[in-house]
């Protein structure tokens, strides 16, 4: 690890938190934004930049990429000064976004065209989690590609899931993303209904995370809606892409779905009415404004912070898998 090239395009949120990760650990690092500010920083603690997506490429042994939509990493994989260009034999492609798995799959030949090596990589967990180092992720791609990559993936990230071959780690990581929105959507829903009867919302957030009823999400965003900030790092707009995404895939395959067309039809009205950038858990606001009331607890956190060392990341094997994994 110590000789490897690591070049890293996307320093939004979630993208950050990972290459900091790589930066801290001593990894020859370069990275590349579309906010200058973004990239000058990491510069300033050591990171090297690109001048574009293709000479990351060129100077790089692994290009990683975690973008907010499939089509902004198209433009970097495509482009004239694209990775794409700037691959060649026995490099790899990491995509750490949330994506689509056609596309991920119409890109890795591209890639391996070029005698490189495609992955999907995408992270759960939040961006608390990311920025620690213990965020979990999904691998897709086959077993000798992974070998490869487990030890920088082990740096980004704790528990590291081997998901099959390419493309099934972004249905999976889709697939959670859908549950945590319904999850959120039913949160908003207690939430505004305890308090408009009444009751102490620091006890409702107990009881909830004592109970049957608790979830991750509750123990994570619950606390950011009592606090008011609602700041959870992510957004309608984002909601509503990677639920689309499920839904595409459920529907392709006849799927006769009942939540998942509710819940996204709840979140494009949640951006309609407040705008695709609001963040997130503001989807409890639906249900506050019409009654005239702000749920609110007493003492809970702006942010959520992950108060645990990192931890070696290691790799989750699935007991009794019946399908070999890639």
């Amino acid at each position: 690890m110590n000789n490897i090239r690591i070049g890293f395009i996307g320093l939004g949120n979630v993208g950050a938190s990972l290459a900091g990760n790589l930066l801290r650990s001593g990894v020859d690092l370069t990275v590349r934004d579309l906010n200058p500010d973004l990239v000058a920083k990491f510069v300033a603690d050591g990171a090297k930049s690109a001048a574009s997506p293709k000479e990351m490429a060129e100077r790089c042994d692994v290009v990683i990429t975690c973008l907010p939509s499939p089509a902004a990493t198209a433009a970097v994989m495509e482009s004239a000064d694209g990775i794409l260009a700037g691959l060649s034999a026995g490099k790899i492609w990491l995509e750490m976004s949330t994506t689509d798995e056609a596309e991920v799959k119409r890109l890795a030949p591209l890639v391996e065209a070029k005698g490189a090596t495609a992955m999907d990589c995408p992270v759960s967990g939040g961006c608390h989690r990311a920025a620690t180092g213990n965020i979990a992720i999904f691998a897709g791609g086959d077993r000798a590609a992974f070998e490869r990559v487990l030890p920088i993936l082990s740096i980004l990230g704790c528990q590291i899931l081997h998901t099959g071959p390419l493309g099934s780690a972004s249905v999976l990581k889709v697939m959670t993303n859908y549950l945590c929105t319904v999850h959120l959507v039913a949160l908003a829903e207690a939430l505004t209904t305890m308090k408009v009867v009444g009751m102490d919302m620091n006890t409702v957030y107990e009881a909830i995370r004592i109970s049957s009823g608790n979830s991750f999400v509750h123990e994570t965003e619950s606390q950011v809606i009592l606090n008011g900030s609602r700041d959870i790092s992510f957004t309608m707009d984002l909601v509503i892409k990677d639920v689309g995404l499920f839904d595409s895939i459920a529907k392709s395959k006849q799927v006769p779905l009942q939540l998942s067309p509710l819940v996204l039809n709840i979140f494009k009205d949640g951006a309609q009415q407040f705008g695709p950038r609001e963040l997130s858990p503001n989807i409890i606001r639906r249900y506050e404004e019409p009654m005239g009331v702000k749920v609110l607890g007493v003492g809970f956190p702006p942010l959520m912070t992950d108060d645990k060392p990192k931890e070696a990341g290691y790799e989750v094997v699935p007991r009794n898998r019946t399908q070999p994994a890639g």
